[in-house]
């Protein structure tokens, strides 16, 4: 790629050629010529190089029990010679057994004994060099390092930590081993912890345990290490947790991070967390920003966590904590170091001698790095040609270049730990420029421009000069060059010529110079003209050499050119060439023979030709005869001559010596003459000794010979060697130095032994033994072997060869020979530890312990003894006896004058191990679980574990055990234990050594067990066909094993199919014999039945299966495929086939067919059924062409099952019956009228109609089927006619009517033609009752309800119930009358059904009805809907007309449901039915005092029994436990969703506590309370705690609390009593005024006393009426014709759910409209209705219509929707016990007041459009004086009321106007009460009184509830007393609770007497014990007592008193 990339570049140069060259044939070999010359090129670079496989490594250590090999990183190709070096420039030399270099490069360190340490090896900087011709490089320093087992221990503290918190657990390494042991894991009670969950485990060790819980101090925590290098793991000790409860605190940093350094690219975790609370939030800041958005970076809980870390990530990192306590920070210095990188350029470098070399070392990386340069692993050294320059000295500069400059150079960079390099291959050779690359001869013709290429190759890069005809070529526009150089250091040069002419003909010649040399090329270039020869210069040429002359010939073409000679054609010699192009050339020119005149001939044409001559003149050179120098010895006398035997006059001789000129003196004299000179050295020395040369040069060149003078000396000794001492095992020289020439050979040799020296021996040279430069000799690591003398022998063939002996002593250091690595010893035995060692003398030998030396003086334990064996000294230390302390690592350490060596020896001192420490786990009935921990195993493996228990009361002689447990096992299960027994257990645990002592001795008491016994005498009784009834008795008494708490009845269906799995309830032991009822079974299906008994342990046996079938029960499914065929006009066939067997229930009776007719009017027939036992049924008897309804259905013992669905079928058409009616009259005296009815039975379509007429001339007469009547015309006057009518179908012509007989006449009394009878109609439809009085007209009458048309036909539009009646139509005329009575029946929705419950169940409520009635029209279906109690979400379910009772399943345990029903026929669904409520079995759980809560307490846990509690009959969903110290204000909760154990932990000793518990299900919730208290620390009770408090100080918190709300309601008070003042002022002249205009405008006279009229806003809901009853009966006259209003209350709204309101509008009731009200506290069967009031007028008849309107308005949000309201007298009522009584929330008052308040109303203008709605009414009629509510929940109905005088009493409200009459209505005047019998400040002062008087009494209450508090905390059992608690009949029953009232509302007549109060009651579901006494009681009932007596008239005393009870 790269010489691709170098051509294309060169190509690129020619770019400029352009025309003609393109075509040139000679441009492709110009393009591709140099490409060729650059491939070539580029192979002649691939030879021998040099590379590193891996310069990374930096540092190497390892074990000195397992060694290492490290290969060198250096390499090179061809092979190169590795080498190792220590950083010092010592290369390395093989040391048997410790260290070795192989022959592939790489360097083994061997595995050795601690005492076998060398610094110099084992821990030291080596580097290895690669070398080959190339160069040599070095690589980077590598620290080796060797690592000893030392001893250490690691360890784990124990921790704090607060619940919720996170607790931190660190490894602690010690700082010696640190570096080489990392954690590999954490155990938590020996299994291994896996990060996960709560559990998180650090990059550098650490553990952190999040979300700390109570049961994380149960466990003890030890983490695992590992040895780098030799793979050695230690566990630490177990480490414990201590959790207390969260206490309010600031944070405290509990790990933290400092300033570290780390390479990019790496992860680095830094560590942040503490502990405080509340648990403290964690802020970074890095630079004092806040952390950057980065996915690298990610915050956890163990703190910062950055990967791939770059530079711009350095920066100070603060680490916040915070709570609301206080804060804490840390703070860090994070440096990102990007590792060193290093590019050295040029990598590879050839050039020529000379020239300038640079090389530049670019660095990237972290700077502060220091540059260091080498040449082949030399660092250079500056001189004159090298220079390193830069800031960082990165450039190296090498001028003039010489060939020993060649070699690798190296630039290293280093930065603290981190080297980095890169080297550049740099070869410099002879650079004489050479011609690689040249042009050829061509012709070309004028202006044809060309171009000339030449490259050449030197070193330096050459100059190139171009010259045409030996003569420089000008530059100007039309001679351009250009010049580069490439890559590879080729010079490329172009001659272009633009424009050649004539002229520029010729030689080219090319020139390549530098400072080596030059060289040259050249070729002729023909143009194209007129041929002639410029004109020529002579020449010189040089004897002997070689001359070219050129005939500068210019022009082309010509024939030939020709050279002469004296007239002689050339060549006429061997010696002359003449070439094509002409040029001549003289090869050894002879002065003689060449010398003269040279003529050049060009023929130009056959005759033609040109000539010019030129002179060459030959010049001859020196030329010198050889001579030599002969052998010299020194101080010789030397005389040589130097003779110029030829040669040209005159000729210089000079002499120089080594390249220097030699100048006489210093006794070397030189002589010269005219051709000689000579040399004389009077005296020779080694000075002399060099090259000579001599030069002798004239004006044809200067010639030289060269020879070399050596002079001889004989060997010498500069340094004699002389003897020596050695140290084993360091470096020792040799010195032996000697001179002569030549340079003397030096050999050394050895004789072994100390005694005289018999034969020496050559020294082999290897890498230990050297030979230095000097000639000494160096022994790099002397071994005793060395001992012996050492000849030093030189000879250089001068003289005789000399030598000198030498004895080299080896002096041993203090060496430790032998020592055990590890011993054991036993515990109190004595040890013997002996360590020998050899040296020197003398040899101290001493012992340390650890870090301590040992001194037998001191501690007598220990005794040393040293004793002489040979050469070897051995010291023995006794321990006397050995100690678990001496479980360490001692060392001998011997020491001489020539060293130290230290053995280390590990004593394990074995022992029996330490007992384990035991704990119980769980213990259960007949087992227990045991869990150990083993501390210490007395240094030797544990073998087993014996386990020993007894019962608590026997000896350990009657002990039983479990021996030989395996030591990998650390817990075990006891089997056979006797339930409820109580037992001691121990513990042993053995190795090698012996026993332990037993453990600490644990005491247990075993728990019960479950029965093992079933049930007795189980029986089944089926009870329904859902239900069986289970009976049976307890389990034998011995077989019980504890109390029996109750039952597990398992049942299963035993039919085909099921799956037989059994399925589970559970009830609570009663005695002895216990009855339960399976409810919700399958009907009709057998059931297998088992009964077992549970006690606290567990279920016991069951009984034997035994089996039950279920009662028949209903079909569940109707019959399937259902099929219905019309056969006949009046028979139809209905098949089927039977339900699935599985639906049937029971046995299968039979099917019953239910069918019934539906007319065209909507109407249904009456229902009819047919039983069969077949599948199939013939329907005889129908009605023609009728439209049914059938459904099929099967039924069993039980009754009928579910109907099919409803299969419609038609009867054929037949032929009609005849018409109802007839009816003929005469119309003129030629025309007559007939009418007629439609038939009766139409079977069928009716197409047409035909009249018949009896008399002679007429006949029949047909019309359409919509015409009822017919003109007959052109008869005779006065002749009768007979006419009857006959209707047809599809079927043929009916049955005639009757005929009637009809004479015209022309004057005929009035009649009409329609027919009377009942029409029955829809209520709201417009109805049309036809008049039929022919050719006549009448009045039109309009009143907006009634219209009577033009032909007389009367509309009723939006007819009503009160519609429905007889209706008269009476024509008059002259000559007579006619009348028609029409009954107009209005069909209404039908009446609301009566709702009752039958029966409720667990899971259901089943539901009963009476319908009401039906409103005229047949009964469709049923709409239940039903809610749960509390909740607006109505459910809606659509029942058929025939059901009368239905089934609510799947409902919720215990709750209360509320459920209305409402009815549907053709016009609607009708007025829904009281709401009733009812409750499915089941109650809230609660707890049994038979029961024991707790079953173990000690002083930190307790363990609670929750089996006590009773579900109820539904399941216990949750149970919340919640404890607190006595005195403490925080309570500690805890949850459990099981009713069995639950343990409270980490409770404080010697404690009192209190306990409350709340168990909860689908009914609600119970609560229990109770105290307990936890054991001493020593397992004693302790007493009841008594109050440290005084008994005064709750009084005064008591009145420090009242006082301000007493002052403050007092305030409250009068600021509303001067306001109520100033508005009965301005009310009382606003009545005067409204007294006056009332009395004007009244027909009847009343008397209404106001008190004062109130402005409302609009929005307002409601304001209080009262009118008199003598009023209201003044009102009342039946006889009168009323008017109606209708009075509404759209106000009662919050709350409301879904609503069918529907109003009953049949004759003589009272429509209602209803809408549910829903209070605060969920009041029942609450709601509002509108009654019309009648104001009486003057006498009317007794049927006149009246109007209504409907109105739709929104408040808060809900839509009200106003019903249509009638009129109603009561005289007429016709159906008021039904119809007159609905319950609400309101004011009382009756019917008089209520119409006094309605005409009072009427006179205010701005009350035109309130509205006033009655809400409850009590009717009184002449059958019973007693009135009575709607309503059938008794305790929420009102007390009867018995009032013979009033004709009834109403609740009623009165409410602002419709929303579109708003801005009318912003400002009504609305009469409230007035109590005439009393002051305004009377009331007031009353007021304020009583105020006080609830404040004092609420004071009262307060002091007993403080007084009951302070009993509690002085130790007394009792509840807090509750005010709504007690036995009294104020207060409500002990188990029922109270009620507390919600709203008061009175009524009062003109006295002001009471009338009704209602009250709305609330049951308190914490119910007190029975047990217990209220001693609040007192207070409460006088509260009560005194708010029942108090009358609250005024809205303010209603306020006070709810503020008072809030």
């Amino acid at each position: 790629g790269m010489v691709g990339l170098r051509a294309q570049r060169h190509l690129g140069a020619y770019g400029h050629l352009g025309g003609p060259w393109r075509g040139h044939p000679g441009y492709p070999s110009l393009l591709a010529q140099p490409l060729v010359v650059l491939l070539r090129s580029h192979a002649e670079d691939v030879g021998t190089s040099l590379y590193f496989v891996n310069d990374s490594i930096q540092q190497v250590t390892f074990s000195s029990t397992v060694g290492v090999v490290i290969p060198c990183p250096a390499a090179g190709s061809p092979s190169a010679v590795l080498r190792w070096y220590l950083a010092t420039g010592d290369d390395i030399y093989d040391v048997p057994h410790i260290r070795h270099v192989h022959a592939n490069g790489t360097l083994q360190l061997y595995p050795f004994s601690p005492s076998a340490f060398n610094s110099f090896i084992h821990d030291n900087d080596y580097f290895c060099t690669a070398e080959n011709s190339a160069g040599k490089i070095r690589s980077p320093n590598i620290r080796v390092k060797a690592v000893f087992r030392e001893p250490y221990t690691v360890r784990v503290e124990d921790q704090r930590s607060m619940r919720g918190n996170v607790a931190v657990f660190k490894c602690l390494i010690p700082s010696s081993v640190q570096e080489y042991v990392s954690v590999v894991s954490w155990e938590k009670d020996t299994v291994s912890i896996i990060p996960e969950n709560r559990f998180f485990i650090t990059s550098y060790g650490g553990l952190y345990i999040s979300d700390v819980q109570k049961e994380d101090a149960l466990s003890t925590y030890r983490c695992i290490t590992k040895h780098k290098y030799s793979g050695e793991t230690r566990q630490s000790n177990g480490a414990r947790l201590s959790v207390s409860d969260p206490a309010e605190s600031i944070p405290t940093m509990l790990d933290s991070f400092q300033s570290k350094e780390v390479k990019a690219g790496w992860l680095v975790e830094l560590p942040c967390i503490a502990s405080g609370y509340p648990n403290p939030a964690v802020r970074w800041i890095k630079d004092g920003r806040p952390l950057p958005t980065d996915s690298r970076w990610t915050k956890r809980i163990t703190g910062l966590t950055i990967s791939d870390l770059r530079v711009e990530d350095s920066g100070t990192y603060i680490c916040e904590v915070t709570n609301t306590f206080g804060s804490a920070e840390v703070t860090g210095t994070l440096t990102v170091i990007d590792p060193l990188r290093v590019t050295l350029t040029p990598k590879k470098l050839k050039t020529g001698i000379g020239s300038t070399v640079i090389l530049s070392c670019a660095l990237s990386g972290s700077p502060e790095y220091v540059i260091r340069w080498y040449r082949n692993t030399d660092l250079v050294v500056v001189d004159d040609y090298i220079s390193i320059r830069g800031i960082s000295n990165e450039t190296l500069l090498i001028t003039a270049a010489q060939k020993s400059h060649s070699g690798a150079y190296q630039c290293f960079a280093t930065r603290k730990s981190q080297t980095a390099q890169d080297f550049s291959i740099i070869t410099l050779e002879d650079g004489t420029p050479r011609i690689v690359s040249s042009f050829s001869e061509k012709v070309v013709n004028p202006g044809e421009q060309f171009s000339l290429m030449c490259a050449a190759k030197g070193a330096p890069p050459p100059t190139v000069t171009w010259a045409l005809d030996d003569e420089p070529i000008p530059r100007d526009s039309g001679h351009r060059t250009n010049q580069y150089t490439m890559s590879d250091g080729t010079t490329v040069s172009h001659m272009n010529v633009t424009s050649p002419q004539i002229k520029d003909g010729g030689v080219y010649r090319c020139t390549a110079r530098n400072s080596v040399g030059s060289a040259e090329y050249q070729a002729r270039i023909n143009v194209r003209g007129p041929p002639s020869i410029r004109a020529m210069k002579n020449i010189t040429a040089v004897a002997g050499r070689d001359t070219f002359i050129n005939c500068r010939v210019i022009g082309y073409p010509y024939y030939s050119i020709k050279w002469y000679k004296d007239a002689l054609l050339l060549p006429d010699n061997h010696r002359q060439v003449v070439f094509e192009n002409g040029t001549l050339k003289l090869m050894d020119v002879q002065k003689g023979m060449d010398e003269g005149e040279y003529l050049c001939s060009v023929l130009i044409q056959p005759q033609l030709s040109i000539s010019q001559s030129v002179h060459v003149t030959v010049k001859v050179p020196p030329l010198i005869q050889p001579f030599e120098f002969p052998p010299a010895s020194i101080g010789q006398l030397l005389y040589i001559p130097c003779v110029v035997s030829s040669g040209d006059m005159p000729i210089h001789i000079t002499w120089r010596k080594d390249g220097h000129v030699i100048l006489s003196g210093s006794g070397v004299t030189i002589e010269s003459k005219e051709f000689m000179s000579s040399l004389q050295i009077s005296s020779v020395s080694l000075k002399h000794n060099g090259n000579y040369t001599c030069i002798a040069s004239n004006d044809a060149a200067t010639v030289s010979r060269e020879r070399q003078l050596i002079v001889r000396v004989p060997p010498r000794f500069v340094v004699q060697p002389n003897n020596q001492d050695g140290i084993y095992g360091k470096a020792g020289v040799l010195n032996c130095s000697v001179d002569g020439y030549p340079p003397p050979k030096v050999m050394w040799k050895h004789a072994k032994g100390s005694g005289n020296p018999q034969q020496y021996h050559p020294i082999p040279l290897t890498g230990r033994i050297q030979i230095l430069p000097n000639s000494s000799l160096l022994i790099r690591h002397v071994l005793e072997e060395d001992i012996g003398y050492y000849l030093c022998q030189a000879s250089n063939g001068v003289g005789t060869d000399i030598s000198k002996s030498m004895f080299l002593t080896v002096k041993i250091p203090a060496m430790i020979t032998s020592h055990p690595n590890t011993t054991i010893a036993i515990k109190g035995q004595t040890k013997e530890l002996n360590c020998t060692a050899r040296g020197e003398r003398p040899i101290i030998i001493r012992w340390e312990k650890g870090d301590t030396v040992i001194d037998p003086d001191r501690n007598m334990r220990y005794a040393i003894t040293t004793k002489d064996n040979g050469d070897e000294v051995i010291s023995t230390l006794k321990l006397k006896p050995a100690d678990r302390g001496d479980s360490v690592f001692f060392s001998c350490h011997a020491i001489n004058s020539y060293g130290e060596d230290r053995g280390l020896i590990q004593l394990t001192v074995q022992e029996p191990p330490d007992p384990p420490e035991l704990e119980i786990r769980e213990v259960k009935a007949r087992s227990m679980n045991l869990r150990w921990t083993q501390r210490f195993d007395g240094n030797s493996i544990i073998t087993g574990f014996d386990i020993e228990y007894k019962n608590k009361s026997d000896s350990w002689d009657f002990k039983q055990s479990t021996r030989n447990i395996s030591p990998t096992i650390n817990q075990a299960n006891i089997v056979d234990l006797h339930p409820a027994s109580v037992y001691s257990i121990r513990m042993y645990s053995f190795n090698k050594i012996g026993r332990s002592e037993p453990s600490k001795e644990l005491t247990i008491s075993t728990e019960e067990a479950a029965p093992d016994g079933p049930p007795m005498d189980v029986t089944l009784q089926p009870m329904t066909s859902q239900s069986i009834q289970v009976t049976w008795k307890a389990p034998k008494k011995e077989l019980q094993n504890g109390v029996i708490r109750g039952y597990q009845i398992g049942y299963r269906e035993n039919s085909p199919g099921s799956n037989g799995q059994y399925s589970i309830v559970e009830m609570k032991a009663t005695g002895d014999s216990e009855v339960y009822t399976l409810d919700n079974l399958k009907k009709f299906a057998q059931y297998g039945v088992v009964v077992q008994a549970f006690n606290r342990a567990g279920t016991g046996p069951s009984s034997s299966e035994i089996n039950a079938t279920t009662l028949e029960d209903v079909p569940s499914q109707p019959p399937e495929n259902v099929r219905a065929i019309s056969i006949t006009s009046d028979v139809a066939v209905i098949s089927w086939s039977e339900p699935p067997r599985s639906t049937l229930n029971g046995v299968l009776k039979g099917y019953r067919v239910i069918f019934w007719s539906l007319y065209m009017d909507g109407e249904w027939g009456e229902m009819q059924n047919i039983t069969t036992t077949r599948e199939r049924v013939e329907l005889r008897g129908m009605e023609k062409f009728t439209n049914y309804s059938v459904q099929v259905l099967a039924y069993t013992q039980a009754g009928d099952g579910v109907r099919s669905s409803v299969l419609y079928i038609q009867t054929k058409e037949d032929i009609p019956g005849p018409p109802a009616g007839i009816k003929a009259v005469p119309s003129s005296a030629s025309s007559v009228v007939v009418s007629w009815l439609p038939p009766a039975k139409p079977n069928g379509i009716i197409r047409k109609y035909t009249i018949f007429c009896s008399s002679p001339g007429s006949g029949e007469y047909e019309t359409s089927p919509d015409q009822l009547f017919y003109r007959i015309a052109h008869l005779n006057r006065g002749q009768q006619y007979m006419l009857w009518v006959a209707a047809v179908t599809s079927a043929g012509r009916g049955n005639i009517s009757e005929k009637v007989t009809i004479e015209p006449a022309g004057k005929a009394p009035a009649k009409i033609i329609s027919f009377g009878g009942t029409v029955t109609t829809p209520w709201m439809k417009d109805v049309r009752l036809p008049w039929g009085l022919p050719d006549s007209a009448i009045p039109v009458t309009v009143d907006g309800h009634r219209l009577i048309q033009a032909n007389g036909t009367l509309v009723l539009r939006s007819v009503k119930a009160e519609d429905s009646g007889y209706y008269t139509c009476t024509a008059t005329n002259t000559w007579g009358f006619d009348t028609i009575i029409v009954n107009l029946l209005v069909q209404v929705p039908p009446d609301q059904p009566r709702l009752t419950v039958s029966k409720t169940s667990a899971s259901s409520i089943t539901l009963a009805w009476i319908p009401g009635d039906n409103g005229g029209s047949s009964i469709r279906g049923f709409v239940l809907q039903y809610s749960v109690d509390n909740s607006e979400e109505w459910k809606d379910v659509f029942i058929s007309s025939s059901e009368r009772s239905f089934k609510l399943e799947s409902l919720k345990c215990g709750t209360w449901y509320k459920v209305k029903l409402a009815a549907k026929n053709s016009v609607g669904a009708g007025r829904i039915s009281e709401i009733i409520e009812a409750k499915t079995h089941g109650r809230e759980p609660s707890f049994s005092k038979d029961q024991h809560l707790f079953t173990h307490i000690n002083s930190t846990h307790a363990r609670l029994n929750l089996q006590g509690w009773s579900s109820g009959g539904c399941p216990i969903t949750a149970i919340v436990l919640e404890y607190r110290p006595k005195g403490n204000w925080v309570w500690q909760s805890l949850r459990t969703n099981s009713s069995g154990e639950v343990f409270l932990t980490e409770l404080r000793e010697a404690t009192w506590y209190e306990l409350r518990m709340k168990a909860c299900n689908s009914a609600g919730c119970g609560n229990e309370t109770m105290q307990f208290a936890t054991l001493d620390y020593d397992g004693s009770t302790i007493p009841p705690i008594k109050s440290a408090q005084g008994e005064g100080d709750d009084v005064k918190k008591l009145f420090t609390i009242a006082c301000p709300v007493i002052l403050a309601t007092l305030g409250v008070a009068l600021l509303f009593i001067i306001r109520k003042k100033r508005k009965e002022k301005r009310l009382k002249r606003l009545r005067g005024e409204m007294g006056l205009r009332g009395h004007s405008t009244r027909d009847w006279t009343t008397e209404l006393k106001w008190s004062e009229l109130q402005v409302l806003p609009a929005g307002d809901d409601k304001a209080t009426i009262p009118v008199t009853d003598t009023e209201f009966s003044q009102a009342v006259n039946p006889q009168s014709f009323c008017t109606g209003v209708s009075l509404h209350h759209p106000a009662l709204i919050q709350n409301t759910g879904p609503l069918i309101d529907m109003s009953d509008i049949r004759p003589g009731t009272n429509p209602v409209s209803r809408k549910t009200v829903k209070s605060a506290h969920g009041t029942r069967n609450r709601y509002s209705s509108q009654w019309t009031l009648t104001k009486c007028q003057a006498s009317t008849p007794a049927r006149t219509l009246t109007s209504d309107w409907r109105t739709v308005g929104s408040q808060h949000g809900i839509t009200v929707t106003e019903s249509d309201s009638y009129s109603a007298s009561l005289s007429q009522d016709t159906d008021k016990g039904r119809n007159s009584m609905v319950s609400t929330e309101s004011a009382s008052s009756t019917y008089e007041e209520l119409a006094r308040a309605y005409e009072h109303a009427k006179l205010e203008e701005q009350l035109q459009h309130a509205k006033f709605e009655i809400t409850e009414c009590f009717i009184s009629d002449s059958s019973s004086d007693q009135m009575t509510t709607g309503t059938t929940d008794n305790a929420d109905s009102m007390t009867s009321m018995s009032t013979p005088s009033e004709p009834g009493i109403c609740r009623f409200t009165a409410s602002p106007p419709k929303p579109q009459d708003s801005e009318r209505g912003k400002s009504v005047a609305v009469p409230i009460p007035h109590r005439a019998s009393k002051s305004t400040y009377a009331r007031a002062l009353a007021v304020a009184v009583r105020c006080c008087c609830c404040c004092f009494i609420f004071v009262f209450f307060l002091l007993g509830t403080f007084n009951e508090r302070r009993k509690e905390r002085s130790g007394e059992k009792q509840l807090s007393p509750s005010l709504w608690r007690g036995s009294s009949p104020c207060c409500g029953s002990p188990r029922h609770g109270c009620r507390v009232p919600r709203g008061w509302v009175t009524a009062r007549g003109a006295a002001g007497s009471p009338a009704s109060t209602r009250w709305g009651w609330e049951k308190i579901p914490t119910e007190p014990n029975e047990n217990q006494t209220a001693p609040g009681f007192f207070s409460s009932c006088l509260f009560t007592i005194f708010f029942f007596s108090s009358h609250f008239s005024s809205h303010f005393s209603s306020h006070c008193l709810l503020l008072f009870l809030s």
